[in-house]
């Protein structure tokens, strides 16, 4: 199966990579906003073996977020959250898309129109504490957002947009761990920032199942894309 998957991703690699070079960037999620934010860490399991889900205090972040096909508004899209968050060695980036909230749904990519929605990692991760899957749930003031540039800075500002961030076990509730405010956006930051939850990934978390392998050949097909773009200049 793992093979199975592997082989798909390449295959959908090709597309992905004409797709890059014909938009000139990134061939999904090409219209996004970049914004600084702040976790707030509160605490989360414990007994995980995963200490970075159990950590408390203060952490500057940077977020996008963005329509996955680029489809304009009205129109409803696969929204996608990507979280920056600075390490010792290398960055953590989170890559969260529209999804179900649910034991089963989490699981299952959702079009939305609204930026204060469910966002699930839908990849999965292996640790001590066995498959671990990685959420963002709007807050009770954080809604509606329209997902466009504009209205989302013009949230953001008004501190109307915050998600909590939770994980949960395979099929388990989700703990909360943190909350990530929104603020305005970034000066000078490119707006196709990109971001790679396989090769950053949270300490002690390790990519694994169906969508990481299903992702690892699409991702390198985007960099090479982008690579040989900066290289012609």
């Amino acid at each position: 199966m793992s093979d199975l998957l592997a082989t798909a991703g390449r295959a959908v690699a090709v597309p992905l990579g004409a797709l890059a070079r014909w938009r000139r960037g990134k061939p999904m999620h090409p219209r996004g906003v970049v914004l600084e934010a702040v976790l707030e860490r509160s605490g989360g399991p414990a007994g995980w073996g995963v200490p970075w889900l159990a950590g408390a205090g203060e952490q500057e972040a940077l977020v996008r977020l963005s329509r996955g096909a680029g489809l304009p508004a009205p129109l409803p899209d696969l929204l996608g959250l990507a979280v920056r968050l600075p390490g010792p060695q290398s960055p953590v980036d989170l890559l969260l898309s529209t999804s179900g909230r649910g034991r089963l749904t989490r699981w299952v990519p959702v079009l939305r129109r609204d930026a204060a929605a469910t966002f699930t990692s839908i990849m999965g991760y292996r640790s001590a504490a066995g498959p671990v899957f990685l959420a963002a749930l709007p807050g009770p003031a954080s809604g509606p957002v329209t997902a466009e540039p504009g209205p989302v800075v013009a949230a953001a500002r008004a501190g109307r947009l915050a998600y909590t961030l939770a994980a949960a076990r395979g099929t388990g509730a989700w703990q909360p761990f943190g909350r990530l405010r929104l603020h305005g956006p970034v000066p000078g930051v490119d707006p196709d920032l990109r971001f790679d939850a396989v090769r950053n990934p949270p300490p002690d978390l390790v990519p694994d199942g169906p969508m990481a392998r299903f992702r690892a050949p699409a991702y390198a097909a985007a960099r090479e894309a982008r690579d040989a773009r900066e290289a012609a200049g």
